[in-house]
């Protein structure tokens, strides 16, 4: 997405606030011992788990092993950095010791572990379906669905990512009325084939200014939706929440 966006953190504080703060807990409530080392499965269908760094965060790419890469507290558009928590490994007295993430960087799907000091753990109850076939969007918040809306997906020669990803920013175009319409949802993928692009050619969900591409695979990869339905969605969506693409 090569436009220029303003970041929307006081949006962001604004839909934290409106979330239940249950997060992933540090320890594991209940138990007075554990087996040290093991990665526990975290998140449900109903509920997942976004993990927001606080100042820097040192990510690994495995317990003890070597530096993947470090993230700062915002990323190169002002947004706080997101990262999927899907895992926790617990020590012999049930604390968290490394957390499991998804990273929003290539390839797509890379997961790596970070220090529980590193991040602020924040559950989300919402996510995101798209049906590149049915060329179609879900939204729901557990398993009822709130919005269902016809979008445009990737052209043949620009396909769009297939997989699990989640949102990883929030943003609103400085033009409203052009190519990405009056805000966009950036998505923790990146196009296969265009790898050129700025910031590695990142996948969003944004509104349009070509009404007309609804409902066809015409877009370089990003999900278009029509632009009141996507002020609706992005009204109703936080940083963190699940992004399910699937054929």
């Amino acid at each position: 997405m090569s436009v220029k966006f303003v970041s929307v953190v006081a949006l962001l504080a604004a839909a934290l606030a409106a979330v239940p703060a249950t997060a992933f807990p540090a320890h594991a409530p209940g138990k007075k011992s554990c087996q040290g080392g093991v990665l526990h499965r975290v998140g449900t269908a109903r509920a997942a788990y976004a993990a927001l760094v606080k100042s820097e965060a040192r990510v690994f790419r495995k317990p003890g092993g070597a530096e993947l890469k470090r993230f700062a507290k915002l990323n190169e558009n002002g947004y706080p950095t997101t990262f999927g928590l899907v895992g926790a490994i617990l020590t012999r007295t049930c604390t968290a010791s490394w957390y499991r993430v998804k990273l929003p960087m290539r390839p797509n799907g890379v997961i790596g572990y970070v220090r529980p000091a590193d991040v602020r753990v924040q559950r989300v109850t919402a996510w995101i379906d798209i049906d590149l076939s049915a060329r179609e969007l879900r939204f729901f918040a557990g398993r009822k669905l709130l919005l269902k809306t016809p979008v445009a997906v990737g052209s043949p020669a620009t396909p769009t990512p297939v997989g699990r990803f989640y949102v990883d920013q929030r943003l609103i175009p400085t033009n409203p009325n052009g190519p990405y319409g009056p805000a966009a949802l950036g998505v923790s993928a990146f196009s296969n084939v265009l790898t050129g692009w700025a910031q590695g050619g990142p996948i969003g969900i944004h509104g349009t200014n070509a009404p007309w591409s609804i409902g066809r695979a015409v877009s370089n990869g990003c999900i278009r939706v029509p632009n009141e339905t996507l002020k609706r969605l992005f009204a109703a969506t936080i940083g963190g929440e699940p992004v399910v693409i699937h054929p």
